[in-house]
């Protein structure tokens, strides 16, 4: 543990929790692995525990007012902080701590030091609560918030609980947070340093009316993971993204899209400065030839009848226009699939392909895992198990990275 965090700086905010007791201890092991540790209580913390042990282990003053007195430069003293900080964990993060960080309140010296982070800080959330308190549809739409923003959410336990009950809750044990948190700062080279990567995601809408549309389900999550990933790699991402439910990446460019048309301007805007691009979107293959341009009446309709016209092939415009470009697509198929895929890897002028099973169960849309097969043009196959796609977004990449040294021999 000492080789990752030593000679850092971890800032630790601790909310007001009954776990906040374990927390000299982990303060103990941080210490102990050579990182530099600046805590910031909220005043509901100091009833569990005192400034001055957190304090004394720490050898640094705790900080808990937005202003503190008797500090020079008292007025920006958070700013400075964030910008040391190699890590900032917290633990215990109550419910209201975490509402706070989703929602971007600034009330106290945790949460605004939070909002001074510069977006390349990793955040270590540790939750602790009650188990009602856990599982309520508000707490977890807050941690889906901040796993949304990249932050690490370490899960908490299940077991006895301070209110007698027992069940999911418990914060971990100091000795597994301090694991997880020399993990995260676990050195990772930068494979993608100097390189520009443009990713797209998501589905697009092709608008029928002003209040309906033809989609498809395609959530996002894998090509945002591929983009958080790049940026962790070292390469300055953009992401074109159609309509998601996902908060925008911290530290990335993001261009939001709606339509295939929309998605395929932004696209051939940024290809030319492009070393990578990655077309993880689910582009839909038809649009309504003619929008109405009020909400179509049933009554007034009869029998609807649609006239559908092709969208553009984005990827093989693309790749026809590619010189220096690595180009790698995304295939989504129910049957005959690596033949379909081989097909669209010669057709588009791609250096490689991503192939995975719509009907397959733990792969494709609106899943947090996916189970994929990466074809490439000389008849290679490079298969992954089934994996979170946040973790399969590195394997992707690191394939891209192989690729684009191929390329550029």
């Amino acid at each position: 543990m000492k080789s990752e965090l030593n000679g850092k700086t971890i800032l630790l905010g601790v909310s007001g929790g009954i776990a906040a007791y374990k927390t000299p201890e982990l303060v103990r092991l941080l210490k102990k692995a050579g990182a530099s540790v600046q805590v910031f209580m909220t005043e509901p913390a100091k009833q569990f525990v005192t400034p001055v042990t957190l304090g004394t282990v720490s050898e640094n003053p705790v900080l808990s007012d937005v202003f503190p007195g008797n500090r020079e430069g008292s007025w920006t003293v958070h700013i400075h902080q964030a910008r040391r900080a190699a890590l900032f964990i917290v633990a215990p993060a109550t419910a209201n701590t975490l509402a706070k960080l989703a929602h971007g309140h600034a009330d106290n010296m945790l949460t605004t030091t939070y909002l001074a982070l510069p977006p390349e800080v990793p955040v270590l959330i540790v939750p602790a609560m009650d188990t009602d308190m856990f599982v309520h549809p508000a707490t977890q739409a807050n941690l889906e918030i901040l796993r949304g923003r990249g932050h690490v959410i370490l899960p908490p336990d299940d077991g006895p609980l301070a209110s007698g009950l027992s069940g999911p809750g418990r914060m971990p044990e100091p000795a597994k947070i301090a694991e997880t948190a020399a993990g995260i700062l676990k050195s990772e080279p930068k494979i993608l340093a100097g390189k520009r990567v443009l990713i797209s995601a998501g589905p697009t809408r092709e608008p029928i009316d002003p209040v309906r549309f033809i989609s498809n389900y395609s959530s996002g999550k894998m090509g945002f993971a591929l983009a958080e990933t790049a940026a962790r790699l070292g390469a300055e991402v953009t992401l074109v993204s159609g309509p998601v439910h996902l908060s925008d990446p911290a530290g990335l460019r993001v261009i939001r899209v709606e339509s295939a048309l929309e998605m395929q301007k932004a696209l051939e805007s940024e290809f030319p400065r492009t070393d990578l691009l990655i077309m993880a979107a689910a582009v839909a293959d038809y649009r309504v030839e003619t929008v109405a341009g009020s909400k179509i009446k049933k009554e007034d309709s009869g029998n609807l009848e649609l006239k559908l016209v092709k969208n553009p092939d984005i990827l093989a415009g693309l790749g026809k226009k590619k010189k220096h470009q690595t180009l790698v697509g995304f295939a989504l198929e129910t049957d005959r699939i690596v033949e379909n895929a081989t097909r669209k890897l010669k057709e588009k002028n791609l250096d490689a392909i991503v192939l995975n099973r719509a009907n397959e169960p733990g792969a494709g849309f609106e899943t947090d895992t996916n189970i994929v097969k990466i074809l490439f043009p000389d008849g290679t196959v490079t298969e992954f198990s089934k994996m979170l796609k946040k973790d399969l977004a590195g394997q992707i990449l690191s394939v891209c990275s192989r690729v684009m040294e191929h390329n550029h021999v």
